[in-house]
């Protein structure tokens, strides 16, 4: 029996003069970019083509020095013995981000291919601990790059979540699904279909499905161009007051504005693992995204287990610990794997 969230938790609808989810680290860009399904202004478009500007690899010129940046978000790496000190008679759940932490980020988001080691390394690592991978792709997409069936599966930046198809020994529920946007399956279609066309004309723009959201990839768009990709993807959101707009690496995503994010599927799927209540469970968190935000957000506030942010440069963020690289993360997951099969014996 399939067992859909939306039958028992009927999506909250944000107002737009809510501030209660806005984040001390987030920044005046995002507040740009959510201005933009509702206004339409010449000036709100420059300054949403600043926005991308500087949230652009590209681009980023951080005003933080990276020595008092890793003071306050040191290396995992660096500190692996002090998070296993504080994990210490818990058990440990991985949630893992896909494109930069499991595979490097690339020009065609459909080569984002993670490497034949970091899959090995994942694998294993679900054999010690219960894994999910958490990404704004879509379900079938991220798990045909990962291509491993014991792991939880949480796409659409955690709009659609599904339990492992066989092979993990961590609550094998195949009847896990969580779906709490899936009335806006029918709107976010008929959005993507309008942006391919918009973007026709665009070179290197990029509309990809992500079933629950539309992402914009600009990676590959000449910076001379973003304007007129703004003014496309204005024109067409202007008719869609349910969906919203944020920004990640060289990517815009349009999503339904429901109360869900990576955040709301980590503490899904904590609680679908039976550990809602549980004072000895221990989630780490690994991601390169502002998306990842909310997740890293969650578990400062629930003062349980830890952020770990990829980033080779210093940015605003609620995680505790920060990798470089993908290289650096499976390292990272590699360790861990070595501690906990010494631990078992094996």
């Amino acid at each position: 029996m399939v067992r859909f969230i939306e039958e028992n938790t009927k999506p909250e609808k944000i107002e737009t003069g809510d501030k209660s989810k806005t984040d001390a680290t987030l920044t005046v860009k995002t507040k740009v970019l959510q201005d933009l399904i509702i206004n339409n202004g010449g000036g709100l478009i420059n300054s949403w083509v600043d926005s991308m500007r500087a949230c652009s690899p590209t681009h980023l010129k951080s005003s933080m020095k990276q020595s008092s940046w890793l003071t306050e978000h040191p290396s995992a790496l660096d500190m692996f013995d002090e998070i296993l000190n504080v994990s210490e008679g818990k058990k440990i759940v991985m949630f893992l981000d896909y494109d930069g932490t499991l595979s490097p980020i690339v020009d065609d988001p459909d080569r984002a291919f993670m490497s034949k080691e970091m899959r090995r390394t994942v694998r294993k690592l679900a054999k010690c601990f219960p894994t999910a991978i958490v990404s704004g792709r879509c379900r079938e997409k991220v798990y045909n790059f990962v291509k491993l069936t014991e792991l939880y599966y949480a796409g659409s930046h955690g709009m659609d979540i599904k339990g492992p198809e066989q092979g993990s020994k961590y609550k094998d529920d195949k009847s896990l699904l969580c779906q709490p946007a899936t009335e806006f399956l029918p709107m976010i279609d008929e959005v993507y279909q309008k942006l391919v066309d918009k973007t026709n004309f665009t070179p290197g723009a990029n509309i990809e499905n992500n079933k629950f959201c539309v992402s914009v990839h600009f990676r590959r768009v000449d910076e001379k161009n973003w304007s007129d990709l703004a003014n496309q993807v204005r024109s067409v959101m202007k008719d869609y007051p349910e969906l919203r707009l944020t920004q990640g690496r060289k990517v815009l995503e349009i999503r339904p504005i429901i109360k869900w994010d990576k955040g709301k599927a980590l503490e899904f799927l904590l609680e679908s693992l039976g550990y809602a209540n549980c004072t000895d469970v221990f989630p780490l968190y690994i991601g390169d995204d502002r998306t990842d935000e909310d997740a890293f957000k969650i578990l400062r506030e629930r003062r349980q287990g830890l952020g770990i942010l990829v980033s080779k440069i210093p940015k605003e963020t609620n995680a505790l610990y920060s990798l470089q690289e993908p290289d650096e993360v499976m390292n990272f997951l590699q360790r861990l794997v070595e501690w906990k099969q010494l631990r078992s014996g094996a």
